[in-house]
């Protein structure tokens, strides 16, 4: 009995030290949680996702345009110093995917010789649903009723989205901005500054005299 007392009397004394066990297995468990994804924006200066050009903002994104449209974009739309396009793409059979470039030409100066082209894409991805249907089938005595026969569609729908962080992608769209704008060795396909010259009228006979 005295042994038994004892290990009894010793239980009480343990049961704070047991609750402080778990209470810190539990606090080391809310600890490793994944911390929200704002957490991540640092509003650091970053070159990421924007390159400046010492050409005029109209200029830059007309090269982004033009850019675009080489590798086979659609352009939404397409302004002075705005141009939005989109590409699809099927990597799979089941799998559609959607990348959607916003890019935006801010001037640097007043003069207008330096921008600082912002750009951001967006990849969009989709998957292949089956959806069942039911077919209506019209009795005389019931009326309309709604029967399973079996029959399927198919439908897409959006599983996934996300700005591409990747800073290769964003570098090789730059480096065929340079190379539209003539800024990489070469010249510029097209001088997007010049604004075509005028006709001037032919002096007739009279005027002369």
């Amino acid at each position: 009995m005295s042994r038994m007392s004892s290990r009894l009397s010793a239980f009480p004394a343990l049961l704070p030290a047991f609750l402080l066990t778990l209470l810190a297995g539990a606090v080391a468990g809310c600890s490793t949680t994944k911390p929200t994804v704002y957490q991540g924006e640092e509003f650091s200066e970053t070159s990421t996702f924007s390159h400046d050009f010492a050409t005029s903002s109209s200029a830059t994104c007309e090269a982004a345009r033009r850019t675009l449209l080489s590798q086979g974009y659609i352009i939404k739309q397409a302004k002075a110093d705005l141009v939005d396009g989109h590409k699809h793409f099927q990597p799979e059979s089941d799998v559609h995917v959607e990348i959607e470039f916003h890019v935006v030409c801010a001037p640097n100066d007043k003069d207008g010789k330096s921008t600082t082209l912002f750009v951001s894409a967006t990849q969009d991805r989709y998957a292949l649903k089956k959806t069942n249907n039911s077919a209506s089938v019209g009795l005389s005595v019931l009326g309309s009723v709604s029967l399973p026969i079996g029959s399927t569609s198919d439908s897409l729908v959006k599983v996934a989205s996300e700005t591409i962080p990747a800073g290769q992608f964003y570098d090789r769209f730059f480096g065929l901005i340079e190379h539209y704008l003539g800024l990489d060795g070469g010249l510029p396909v097209v001088d997007f500054d010049d604004k075509p010259a005028l006709p001037t009228k032919p002096v007739s006979k009279t005027e002369e005299e």
